[in-house]
């Protein structure tokens, strides 16, 4: 946990530490500082030393009996290995994880930690800047979605949510100059789908290409290629006359 504080305090940013008599699988809560000023961002981070957890490509860390916290913890909880013969400290989302292993119906017994997910003085002014724009979707209410179909949520790209009648959540994505949207969908197990407004129809049955649709659904499509269209232009080109 030392290695951890230090580089983060280094970089100027707030880290406190849990107390260990409460073991809920978090060392350290991490909140994100800039150009001097406390933000609104915070992360939970479990520590872990390398040796015990090492595998040939990096790092497994056990989830145990916190999967639900992490799942669902307002914080998101990343973990740390600090492995000097290996080269340092490596991290991972473990939250997103989870996440994912749920949307596909599975149970996540160990994050994966890989060797490419360096935490050092150099990767710590990207790695901020990264995780800072996931806390951005997650105050949102879609971070959650996002890390179950294990996409990244540019902060310019227009996203908007929609549950049905059954309480089943789906996500309308558009991004930036994409002649297409994607459809993130519970039904699809979250894998993304690539749409365009010509796949939607209503009649015989509600459809946008293989995908079967309700009447709600549908239509709640239509509304957001509509409101979109303008974001699906070539960058560059202007409005119709």
């Amino acid at each position: 946990m030392n290695e951890v504080r230090a580089l983060l305090e280094r970089h100027g940013h707030i880290v406190q530490e849990v107390d260990g008599s409460n073991d809920h699988g978090e060392d350290l809560h991490v909140t994100f500082v800039q150009n001097g000023e406390r933000t609104a961002d915070s992360i939970a981070v479990q520590v872990k030393g390398g040796v015990s957890t090492r595998t040939r490509r990096g790092h497994r860390v056990r989830v145990g009996d916190h999967g639900s916290n992490r799942r669902d913890s307002s914080l998101p909880v990343f973990c740390v290995v600090h492995d000097p013969e290996r080269g340092g400290l490596f991290w991972a989302n473990a939250t997103r994880q989870i996440r994912r292993a749920d949307a596909q119906r599975k149970t996540l017994k160990s994050v994966v930690v890989s060797r490419e997910f360096v935490l050092d003085d150099d990767t710590i002014k990207t790695f901020v800047p990264s995780i800072r724009d996931l806390l951005v979707w997650e105050r949102q209410g879609v971070g959650r979605w996002a890390d179950m179909a294990d996409v990244e949520f540019a902060p310019n790209d227009i996203v908007k949510p929609f549950e049905n009648e059954c309480g089943e959540p789906m996500i309308f994505w558009q991004q930036r100059g994409e002649p297409f949207a994607v459809l993130l969908h519970h039904d699809l197990d979250w894998e993304p789908v690539r749409i365009q407004e010509r796949m939607l129809c209503f009649s015989p049955i509600p459809m946008i290409g293989d995908v079967i649709l309700d009447s709600a659904e549908a239509y709640w499509l239509m509304g957001c290629f509509k409101s979109t269209e303008w974001w699906r232009r070539p960058i560059g080109q202007s409005a119709p006359a």
